[in-house]
């Protein structure tokens, strides 16, 4: 068992300890809808854009930049639409994905990654789409299908190692044809796994990379190296490696769920989506208990294109737990 302080196990040791598995699966969605919410409205700021906002760390999610306070954006809206798909369809059907990204794409969400929008707008089909797109730009390991995983890495998680990272390379492949960005997802799903395990994700990473596919795996093994710093990234943080360094970065550096989340907002740039990542994996460690109530009450994912859907922190707590297969999960905290 880790030893805990005010937010959680202290610097250093990052396993759950006595946290409910439903707890950390419920975490693990809240809390990166929760940190694409809190980073929005920073996104393109410089660093320590969030620390001039917040002097004293206590952040809230205060909108800005086109965002209503609380409000989640295209990361968070699309990891919905797959972990809605998977459980529509027992089970993972690429094409339905796709399908629904694209009725998504068609209703001109506030904000849509430019990558991702070229590869649902072409008109390709599904299985086509963002292997042209790479054909034809030959840059295609953007962040976004690392942004929307939280909810699938949930779903595979029980599937164990293998299984988790293949569907997530599947996922990932709908709208990125770089191998960078699928083999990216598919170590946040399984460093989510082993937090829901109740282990230390950041003890896994030398396991997940042996599962990285050979041309790629010295270039992530720089990026989640354990003496990464953001400011050794050679990519803007809308790139795939550096994304996810940051967010391990925070996990590593921070002793609780809120302060790693400002960590990763701290360093500007592509905020919503590093927050995202960051939330994703840091809520599995830590649990939904230690997303603050001032963020849960306020949080909200609108999902274009499909009837005026708003999904508030209730329905994602539900979300999570169907995902998971949990069952009987109560939370003293009020989220209707």
């Amino acid at each position: 068992m880790s030893t805990t302080g005010p937010e959680g196990p202290v610097h250093g040791t990052h396993g759950t300890g006595n946290a409910a598995r439903s707890d950390r699966a419920a975490g693990a969605v809240t809390g990166s809808a929760a940190g694409d919410a809190l980073g929005a409205p920073f996104e393109f700021g410089a660093p320590g854009v969030f620390s001039a906002r917040f002097p004293d760390g206590v952040g809230t999610l205060c909108g800005g930049g086109g965002w209503d306070p609380g409000e989640a954006t295209d990361d968070t809206q699309m990891a919905v639409l797959v972990g809605e798909s998977l459980l529509d369809n027992d089970g993972l059907e690429l094409p339905d994905v796709f399908a629904r990204f694209r009725r998504w794409a068609a209703a001109e969400p506030k904000d849509m990654g430019l990558q991702t929008e070229d590869v649902l707008t072409s008109g390709d089909p599904w299985d086509l789409a963002a292997a042209l797109h790479f054909q034809i730009n030959a840059h295609a390991a953007g962040n976004g299908s690392l942004m929307r995983a939280t909810t699938s890495a949930v779903y595979f998680a029980r599937q164990g190692r293998t299984a988790t990272m293949d569907a997530a390379r599947r996922i990932a492949a709908l709208t990125h044809g770089d191998r960078a960005a699928w083999e990216g997802t598919a170590v946040f799903h399984e460093l989510v796994r082993v937090a829901l395990d109740g282990d230390d994700p950041l003890t896994a990473v030398p396991a997940a990379l042996a599962e990285v596919h050979p041309a790629h795996r010295a270039r992530w093994a720089a990026a989640l190296a354990p003496d990464w710093h953001p400011d050794d990234a050679t990519e803007f943080n809308g790139a795939v490696w550096p994304c996810l360094g940051t967010a391990l970065w925070a996990l590593r550096t921070t002793s609780g769920f809120e302060s790693a989340l400002a960590a990763a907002v701290d360093v500007g740039g592509d905020t919503d989506t590093v927050a995202a990542v960051t939330g994703g994996l840091a809520g599995a460690v830590y649990g939904l208990g230690a997303v603050p109530e001032r963020w849960t009450r306020d949080l909200h994912v609108p999902l274009p294109g499909y009837g005026g859907r708003v999904l508030r922190t209730a329905d994602l707590v539900s979300l999570a737990l169907r995902l998971d297969g949990s069952a009987g999960f109560d939370h003293p905290n009020n989220y209707t």
